[in-house]
């Protein structure tokens, strides 16, 4: 297992265990764990990452620390967008619908002014970093 690997599967462990809260670099953020299937090795994979909510949407930011690319969990939503995530005691099914335009400019907004670090990652890259809503699948609301 890689260094990434062990982190992500302590940070679930102590997410499942404590009703969705962790502590550390993420104590107090919102944090949710996204289901997803790999885009070219279909594996199953559990990825913790910060959201924002936005009335019944999970918004969530493709900034892998302002690197030059985005991360394979971006890539694994566009290939498979119907997933699951969980947030506290609850799985929900959803679909991953990428923002775009002026929409995805005001959200990615909102996220850096509550977490200043989200306006670092955008400095540190030429990309435009994407915003992905995960919607609650029909069935889910």
């Amino acid at each position: 297992m890689s260094e990434a690997e062990d982190f992500n599967a302590r940070i679930v462990a102590e997410f499942r265990a404590n009703h969705g809260k962790v502590g550390g670099n993420f104590e107090g953020a919102p944090l949710l764990l996204l289901h997803n299937t790999g885009a070219r090795s279909g594996r199953k994979i559990v990825k913790p990452m910060m959201y924002l909510r936005d009335g019944d949407r999970y918004l969530v930011f493709a900034s892998k620390g302002g690197a030059p690319e985005n991360p394979a969990w971006y890539h694994n939503l566009v290939a498979h967008p119907d997933v699951e995530i969980e947030v506290g005691d609850e799985t929900i099914p959803v679909r991953a619908e990428v923002l775009t335009g002026e929409e995805r400019d005001r959200k990615y907004a909102e996220q850096a002014a509550l977490y200043p670090g989200f306006a670092d990652y955008q400095e540190k890259t030429d990309r435009i970093i994407p915003v992905v809503a995960l919607v609650p699948s029909a069935s889910a609301r």
